[in-house]
């Protein structure tokens, strides 16, 4: 009898100890490295963002996040594979307005549909773009590029990251509003448009503010113009594009946002949530982003009314701009 009772004892502690296993993981997250995926080579904005926003994520949620880089086609490249991973929290999209809003737009065959896809965690940071010239231009100031690129239709050019990119909306809005004809050339992400910038390959780009300030500063690149309503603290010098009679009104506004696949759960979404809004009224961690050109989110609240609004925004532009 009392080996009888030892063993169903034991049998008790074995099973139960296996239900209890799987439960107590499920209830504490996370327990594993998360993986932060950038769809960029490292240097860009969205890059420093992505590492500024591990670091910071570490700290909070007492576990690793890492950053991993997977560039090419804007950003759509990272956003895809995001999509397709499990929704369990520990893969998630350090995502912008270019893979999010505008490669869908001008690519409507496009793997994943970013508002039925993903899971919108929060905001993170939001940034204008900055409109710079190359060395060799012969502009100095947003009078003369618009001047100039008036009196000669078509023989010059103005790169960006990438087609569908926030800053090749940025261009053809420009055009749109100051009816100039100017070649867009798509690059495969800010290090090679730098590069061709500064080396006079194309004239004029559309840049972050973090990729931009040091050229701008260094006198390397122009700064034209920024793509907000005011003048940037970190350049000073540099006029919004609206002050222009001929882009009266002009704003587009680039963002960074933490996103996961679809059907994750509430309560990891609500973990990531809340390290997320810790880490945004943080003042350290706000003015890094500062520090970088961004202005620190809101988190969560407004991220999926933000994706429509920017779609339909997007749509219209390429509409009449006929973008394909």
């Amino acid at each position: 009898m009392k080996r009888l009772r030892a063993v169903s004892l034991l049998l008790a502690l074995v099973f139960g100890g296996a239900i209890a296993v799987p439960v107590a993981a499920q209830e504490r997250f996370p327990v594993r490295p998360i993986k932060l995926v950038v769809g960029y080579p490292p240097g860009g904005s969205v890059d420093v963002v992505g590492r500024i926003l591990a670091d910071g994520l570490s700290q909070k949620l007492d576990a690793q996040v890492v950053v991993e880089n997977v560039g090419g086609a804007a950003g759509a490249i990272g956003a895809a594979r995001v999509a397709t991973s499990a929704p369990d929290g520990y893969t998630l999209l350090v995502g912008s307005s270019n893979e999010l809003v505008g490669t869908g737009v001008l690519n409507p065959e496009q793997k994943y549909d970013a508002q039925k896809d993903f899971t919108p965690i929060g905001l993170v940071a939001s940034a204008p773009l900055v409109l710079v010239a190359g060395p060799k231009s012969g502009v100095k100031t947003l009078p003369e590029f618009v001047e100039l690129a008036r009196r000669n239709p078509g023989k010059f050019s103005y790169g960006s990251p990438g087609m569908g990119s926030t800053m090749h909306f940025a261009g053809e809005l420009t055009k749109q509003q100051a009816g100039l004809f100017i070649t867009h050339i798509p690059y495969r992400g800010t290090t090679a448009l730098t590069t061709d910038l500064l080396g006079s390959v194309v004239e004029f780009g559309f840049m972050s503010p973090t990729v931009a300030a040091p050229h701008v500063q260094s006198g390397r690149l122009i700064g034209l113009g920024v793509s907000a309503r005011q003048r940037l603290p970190a350049m000073p010098q540099v006029p919004a594009l609206t002050e222009h009679p001929a882009l009266a009104g002009y704003e587009l506004i680039g963002w960074i946002g933490l996103a996961g696949p679809r059907n994750m759960s509430a309560d990891v979404v609500a973990a990531i949530d809340h390290a997320l809004k810790a880490l945004l009224q943080d003042p350290a961690f706000r003015k890094k982003l500062q520090d970088v050109g961004g202005e620190p989110a809101s988190g969560r609240e407004d991220f999926a009314k933000l994706l429509k609004d920017e779609t339909d925004k997007y749509l219209k532009l390429a509409a009449f701009a006929k973008l394909r």
